[in-house]
């Protein structure tokens, strides 16, 4: 039976959803706003969680089987009757099932946008002879930190973004307190923002140097002092990598993040 998922639904701490925690993070993220839609079946073995204008997150537990898979995806897709869904995301064979019945009630072409690597890292370990220093952003970093997000969302998206257009995103995320900059002779060299806190984990995000500046251990350095700073607050820190990218996954396990296990993200047109 399909039910409602709460805030601090005791689902987010069952040992079937504790297994795959860690790639299925953002779920806790999406369960925490009134305007996402979340749901679960009443054995704890489901989680659709989405927020307006996103793709939605699927969880099945591990102790399913394949085969029994469609049976529950069939009935989260007759409760969802009428919902029109831009992709999913999810563990490759549990998201491909998805897609398949969905595209089916919907005539949606289906294609895979991203495959993703989780990683956490339990003990971290900080690179050396690294010039500079961690920082807290500050207002007055505001149209830098504009042109980082954009230069960050183009090598995301592979399309051109003015910096103008991130100000107000800029303004919200440094006023957060949780996006920091690497300083190298008064000048900030490279970014990281800390997205967000979950009950063990917290989710570091927009990892991002301007390519003129790389290949210096910046943000090695950088995303090692935040692992420092969520290891004073308990909290295991986690995030998400673009497989194509392989030069920023091996900096992550270089600092010493582990493999969290994929997610696979597909869109429907």
């Amino acid at each position: 039976m399909i039910e409602l998922l709460v805030p601090n639904d005791d689902i987010l701490n069952q040992n079937q959803f504790l297994a795959d925690e860690v790639r299925y993070n953002l779920i806790h993220r999406i369960c925490e706003s009134e305007e996402s839609t979340c749901l679960k079946t009443s054995d704890k073995n489901m989680i659709f969680a989405q927020s307006p204008g996103h793709k939605a997150w699927l969880w099945i537990s591990q102790q399913i089987t394949d085969n029994h898979k469609l049976t529950y995806i069939e009935e989260l897709l007759r409760y969802l009757k009428g919902t029109t869904l831009s992709g999913v995301c999810g563990d490759a064979k549990t998201v491909e099932k998805f897609a398949k019945a969905y595209a089916q009630r919907h005539a949606a072409q289906v294609h895979t946008h991203m495959v993703m690597e989780s990683y956490f890292c339990p003990k971290y370990k900080k690179p050396s002879g690294v010039e500079g220093m961690i920082r807290q952003s500050i207002p007055e970093d505001v149209q830098l930190v504009a042109q980082f997000i954009a230069g960050f969302s183009e090598e995301a998206l592979g399309s051109s973004i003015d910096p103008v257009s991130q100000i107000s995103v800029a303004e919200k995320t440094i006023g957060t307190e949780n996006m920091y900059l690497w300083i190298v002779n008064n000048m900030p060299v490279s970014m990281a923002n800390i997205a967000h806190r979950s009950p063990r984990h917290a989710r570091i995000n927009a990892v991002y140097t301007p390519p003129n500046l790389r290949k210096k251990g910046f943000a090695s350095a950088m995303v090692s002092e935040l692992c420092s700073i969520l290891e004073n607050e308990h909290l295991v820190p986690m995030l998400y990598a673009d497989l194509k990218n392989s030069a920023s996954n091996q900096v992550y396990k270089n600092i010493g993040f582990k493999e969290g296990g994929k997610i696979t993200d597909i869109a429907f047109e």
